[in-house]
């Protein structure tokens, strides 16, 4: 989150290519045509970026990731364009034939879900429960030289364009585990159809913005904290996201694949209490049918990110984004689940690719 570690997009691994430019309605006979052999052919050049998470940002020849205050989370529903004169959001899968290799990652229907109750004044107070309990969390700190491991269910909804129709599909639930070292300059991520069987390395020159040291230096006082999350957010975000969102996102990114000091964390679920617009949602399921209570903030595009906590211990279970209100000509219906995450595992190891309980 510091700004002097936010990391330029590498050459391949870059979210930022995921927002495409945005069609006019009104445009002139024939620059509809123009604009769809544009989208499609970056599209084509960045297929393997569409559904990538926040940490999978740095590839094998050392670049940096981009910064984590415009996740994956935010960005995709951001992303609008004019196919034939549709309006499509979220991630988009072109189908390549025989040889393209996108289409390959479309495995069923998309995901759907019940959608939980608002409760537009429940938010502060529990966040205020969660805060303490994160502050009270009894973990030990890491050894200089560890990694965090952190071990995840995940499963996203994608648009699917064959010709000029697009349909929404899902990839199949799958593990990702990812391992960053604590001062962010070396990692290793594994997540079948985005890396090979052994993973890819997340090695890079410039720190990962998340990583557990920055993460320590934070203020702990949740206005200074949000204050610090507004003003970064704000020098790179995209005009189109809405800042109060994206500062939203901002928190959410550091509650999934960090590990924030307990102080941090319990400062992070205070200053997201502050964010106008949030709100409590009496149930939401992670990706492994985990049920619990949410905090969540809905965008302007009618998708509503969701962070899922125990209803007992309120630890962080992970995050799903659903559609709660349709848009005009979108493919997304209500109650589709664009993204579901679940944390099976977070802990400190001594490399990275080892397991916690494994020797070094």
């Amino acid at each position: 989150m510091n700004a002097s570690a936010f990391q330029p997009p590498p050459a391949e691994w870059t979210e930022t290519q995921d927002l495409l430019p945005s069609v006019a309605r009104d445009l002139p006979a024939g620059r509809h045509q123009f604009h769809k052999e544009q989208m499609m052919a970056r599209i084509h050049e960045d297929l393997r970026t569409t559904n990538l998470t926040p940490s999978a940002g740095r590839d094998a020849s050392g670049a940096g990731r981009r910064n984590p205050f415009l996740r994956r989370v935010v960005l995709l529903p951001a992303l609008a364009f004019t196919l034939a004169g549709a309006v499509v959001t979220g991630a988009v899968l072109v189908d390549g034939g025989k040889d393209g290799g996108a289409a390959t990652l479309a495995t069923g229907p998309a995901l759907t879900t019940e959608i939980g109750t608002v409760d537009a004044k429940g938010a502060p107070q529990l966040l205020d429960r969660i805060s303490l309990a994160a502050a009270d969390a009894e973990e030990p700190g890491p050894r200089e030289g560890q990694y965090v491991y952190i071990a995840s269910k995940v499963a996203d909804a994608y648009i699917k364009i064959v010709g000029d129709k697009a349909t929404v599909a899902s990839k199949k639930l799958h593990p990702r585990q990812v391992w960053n070292s604590l001062d962010g300059r070396d990692g290793w991520l594994i997540e079948p159809g985005e890396t090979g069987k052994e993973g890819m390395t997340l090695a890079s020159e410039v720190p990962f913005s998340a990583a557990y040291d920055t993460l320590a230096k934070l203020p702990t006082d949740p206005d200074a904290l949000l204050e610090r999350i507004y003003r970064e957010s704000d020098a790179d975000r995209d005009p189109e996201v809405p800042r109060d969102q994206a500062a939203f996102a901002a928190i959410g990114d550091l509650l999934t694949e960090s590990h924030p000091p307990a102080e941090v964390a319990a400062a992070l679920y205070k200053a997201a209490a502050k964010i106008p617009g949030v709100v409590k949602v009496d149930d939401a399921v992670d990706a492994i049918g985990r049920h619990g209570v949410a905090i969540a903030r809905q965008d302007d595009t009618g998708e509503r990110a969701e962070w899922i906590f125990d209803k007992k211990t309120l630890a962080f279970l992970g995050e799903r984004n659903v559609i709660v209100e349709k848009s005009a000509d979108s493919p997304f219906t209500v109650g589709t689940v664009t993204h579901s995450s679940a944390i099976t595992q977070r802990a400190f190891v001594d490399n990275r690719k080892q397991l916690p309980g494994q020797a070094g």
